[in-house]
């Protein structure tokens, strides 16, 4: 299955978020992907980045920008996991979002971030509850925002929901994020993408990790937009190991009866103050 990870400019205009996010799904599709992700806070702007307050978003505006990308993705045909704040009702803080949106154009599920950062959650966005699986093609994808790339629990998570790959979308220049995907996948035996915006893209591209932990695609690092094309391959010999043999010998010994079935009573594994 070939996907896109989009490395688009994220503002504070909502319309020029719109007009670029479009224009990446287009050269996705023609790309030959069946799917494009895009950064945290693509659509709307990103909290304390673009945004001085919720009253910098026109709300409206966003709306239609969303509409007129969900109609595109059904023009396309293709599926769209889009970064952008989710508004509630008043008083109630946004959720920090991924819109999932389906290749007939259609609002599919949306993941609301669960691990949010100590300034997000105590002035920024009301934190979500939930994981997101969805299945496109055969693959099974679960979701993660930013800050979450440093829960191992999340992937775990996933990795027991039976998920293929996690895309992760931050607003982030921390290198760190790299090195923590690339050892989540390795663990986990899970392809893990991060989608990064443009302008942070210099310490940190948007990629794709293997399921063996190595980096297989990467963005540019020259803080220009860019879009980065993987392949999904189940059955490609570099990950044999990891999707035939590792992942599932590690969920059986995560069970623990492996190493139950095989403890012994002996009098020199209870003395611990022996040599």
């Amino acid at each position: 299955m070939r996907i896109a990870i989009a490395q688009s400019r994220v503002d504070r205009d909502v319309r020029a978020n719109g007009r670029e996010i479009r224009g990446l799904m287009r050269r996705a599709a023609a790309g030959g992907a069946r799917l494009v992700q895009f950064p945290e806070g693509a659509a709307s702007g990103y909290a304390k980045s673009e945004l001085a307050g919720w009253d910098d978003v026109d709300w409206p505006a966003l709306r239609e920008e969303l509409a007129e990308t969900a109609a595109l993705a059904g023009s396309l045909g293709l599926w769209v996991v889009l970064g952008s704040a989710h508004p509630l009702t008043a008083p109630h803080r946004p959720h920090n979002s991924l819109y999932l949106i389906s290749d007939a154009g259609v609002l599919a599920g949306r993941y609301d971030k669960r691990r949010c950062s100590n300034t997000e959650i105590t002035g920024w966005y009301s934190p979500g509850e939930a994981p997101l699986t969805f299945t496109v093609d055969g693959f099974t994808f679960g979701c993660a925002i930013c800050i979450e790339i440093v829960f191992p629990e999340l992937f775990a998570e996933y990795e027991a929901l039976g998920v293929d790959a996690v895309l992760v979308s931050t607003y982030s220049r921390d290198p760190v994020f790299g090195g923590l995907a690339r050892g989540h996948a390795a663990a986990t035996c899970l392809w893990i993408s991060l989608a990064i915006p443009a302008q942070c893209s210099q310490p940190l591209p948007s990629s794709l990790v293997g399921p063996n932990g190595m980096v297989l695609a990467e963005a540019g690092r020259d803080g220009e937009p860019d879009l980065v094309f993987a392949t999904l391959d189940r059955g490609d010999p570099a990950f044999a190991i990891a999707l035939e043999k590792a992942r599932p010998w590690r969920r059986t010994a995560r069970l623990g009866e492996i190493y139950a079935s095989r403890r012994v009573d002996d009098p020199r594994s209870r003395d611990r103050a022996a040599f």
